[in-house]
Order: C-alpha cells, then structure tokens, then sequence
C-alpha cells in the first residue's frame, strides 16, 4: 500500500481526513472537479486551484482516445501535460465504455468497443486500463468494474459483481506499486445489501488503498441512494478513503458525509455553468431569468469567486442572452468555489463538533430559495 490516508476526526459517521499523495494531501471530505479531457471545461488549471479543489479526475476513456496514452507520457505525465502540480484521480474508463451500450461488447477478458469520435475499434481489459492509467501518472488509479443501471433484477447485478470482483483482482494484479500512489477497488452490488457486502469482503481480501462505492446515481433516486449509504460505507475498511462516484448535487454530497463517504467528482458544477445554472447557498439559479435583467446584486452574498466580487446579476443575465463565453467561464467558476466552500464547511463542521448545526442551516436555506426580487 503506497497512499497514507489518517482520520483526524470522527462525528457520527462522517470523518475528517488527509490523503497523501506524491502531488499533495487531499483534505477530506474532498470535491474533485472533473477534468474530463484534460480539462476542466472553461477553466484554466491557476483558476481551478485558486477554488480550493485540492484533486482533479481525467477520464480513461477519452484521454486514450485523444490524445492518447503513449503522447500523454511523452509530454511528461498528465500533470505536466495539463499544467496541475496537484493530484489526480483517474477512473478506469469502464462506466464510459459501459454507456456506449450498441457501441461495445462485453467478455470475461474485458470490452470490446467503437470509437464514439471515428468508429475505430478498441479493446480494453483491466490490464490494458491500468497500464493506460499508468502512463497518465495519476496518482489514485481506479480498478475496472462493471456498471449496472438501477433498477436491475438480482441475479444480473450479481453477475455483474462477481465478474467485477475477477476485474478487481486482475486491476490490482497490474498496478505498479510506487510512494504516493494508489489503487481504489470498487464496491458494486446495486441496491442489494447482500451484494455490497460481498463485493466489499472481496475487495478487501485483495487489498486496495481506498475503497470506491460504485453503482450508484445510475437512475436509482436519491432515496435509494441513501437507503444503500446508510450501509455501504460501514462495510468498507474505516482507515482508508471512501469514495463517491459520480455524485452529485450538493443535498446528495451533505447526505453522503453524514453517511460516513470522504470523496466525490460529478460534472454537475461545470455542466451547469454552462447552461446558466448557479448553485448558491439558497439553492439553484437560472441566470437567464428576466427577473435578473436589471438587478444590480452579486449573484451571491458572501461569496469570494471572481464573479460575485466583480460582477451583478445583470451583467452576468447580459453575457448570457448574447452567449458569451465569459458567462460560462464565470459561472463556472463560481459553482467550482460554491463545492468547495461546502465542502471546507463540512469539513470545519466535523472538526468543531458542529455538524448537526451545520446540516440544518445547509437545509434551512436552501429551502428558502433564491433571495427576494428587488
């Protein structure tokens, strides 16, 4: 095992740790902003950093289709290649794979595909993800499993676990052990406790650095989601990181910490900057809105990004209807910042023993909504 993880504070369920890692500690519970093609949309590398995320993920899947691998090594490793000296958490390409459903075939030795950008045929196993995740020189690399979109009938999700648990075991096989890097095994099991629990015992058996709770915000709904974090992360190891994937809205991370989970990616704050939402403490806002025309406000109290210090509502609402790529980059920005100061606040809160205080304002205003018209 070559990543330290060490919590520094349990309330309840939910922890407080640091994650180390060759490119930097990780404070958790830690938001990681995707960067999908070596790239966090609309945003420079400084701009990202200067949020607070400590971590980015890059994408298997795309970066070994363009660039590629062997020219990403070349230029140096993902981290010089894109200009972040922070750390970097790869998945393994599989979930992509996986959703290309006509596109792809799946085997025991691994998935058989087509290109989504020029139909070219690919082939990757869990030896070929690892090796490829090795040549990016992420530091937390993600074992290659299989992903079943909820609902699903017991035996197929069953299936599915046993042949990801083989998967586990061949990714873990292949990784290269090296100071301050890692592999995360994934737990899978749908919404069936038997199955997480299995899937957990497995991966533990075969020995991960940290542990991942796959499978989930595939269509299942919140509540279901829940429902499988009230157990899921109690049947993981309590001294290594437990990671989200994929998740999520702010309500569904604040759930998840309270559920005892450290990590998280999801698109949701890029993607909503560039279709004119903004997450706020009081919840979610359309910018377009002709409410915000002549409204001469930041878009929210209190907040330090670029966009609340420097520029109204109004300004913002105008970028928008003329489609300018600076209102992108702005609200991106801001929905970057708004994770990681909910994210520094949790972490604060279980520090000062003051997470029940903290919930129920987190709860309180976002039922509020937006501030009142002017």
């Amino acid at each position: 095992m070559s990543l330290k993880f060490e919590v520094l504070k349990t309330h309840g369920k939910s922890r407080r740790g640091k994650l180390y890692t060759k490119h930097g500690i990780i404070n958790t519970p830690a938001f990681m902003p995707v960067g999908t093609c070596a790239t966090v949309k609309a945003m420079m590398p400084e701009s990202v950093a200067s949020t607070g995320a400590e971590i980015l993920l890059g994408n298997t899947y795309h970066l070994m289709l363009r660039p590629g691998a062997d020219l990403v090594a070349k230029m140096g490793g993902l981290h010089k290649f894109m200009n972040w000296d922070k750390p970097i958490l790869t998945d393994s390409g599989g979930f992509q794979v996986m959703s290309l459903s006509g596109l792809r075939k799946i085997k025991e030795e691994g998935v058989s595909f087509s290109s989504h950008v020029d139909g070219k045929k690919f082939f990757l196993s869990p030896e070929e993800s690892i090796k490829i995740q090795h040549k990016l020189d992420s530091n937390i690399t993600m074992c290659m499993d299989e992903c079943v979109k909820l609902p699903a009938p017991y035996n197929k999700v069953k299936q599915s676990v046993e042949m990801s648990m083989r998967w586990a075991k061949r990714s873990r096989d292949a990784f290269v052990d090296r100071d301050g890097y890692g592999i995360f095994g994934i737990q899978q099991g749908g919404d069936y406790e038997d199955l997480r629990a299995y899937s957990a015992q497995k991966l533990v058996d075969i020995g991960f650095d940290g542990y991942a709770i796959g499978g989930l915000a595939v269509g299942e709904g919140q509540e279901t989601m829940f429902k499988v974090l009230d157990y899921a992360p109690s049947q993981l190891p309590e001294n290594k990181p437990r990671y989200l994937m994929g998740v999520g809205r702010p309500d569904d991370i604040v759930g998840a910490v309270l559920r005892g989970v450290d990590m998280f990616d999801c698109v949701m704050p890029t993607r909503s900057g560039r279709t004119s939402q903004a997450f706020t403490a009081r919840g979610t806002i359309n910018i377009r809105n002709a409410r915000h025309r002549e409204d001469p406000r930041p878009l929210e109290e209190g907040c330090d990004c670029p966009l609340c210090k420097n520029y109204t509502r109004a300004y913002i609402h105008h970028l928008q209807k003329c489609n300018e790529v600076l209102a992108v980059m702005l609200l991106t920005w801001h929905n970057i910042r708004y994770y990681q100061r909910l994210m520094q606040g949790l972490r604060d809160a279980i520090e000062n023993e003051t997470l029940k205080e903290f919930v129920e304002n987190f709860y309180t205003n976002q039922a509020l909504g937006d501030i009142e018209e002017i």
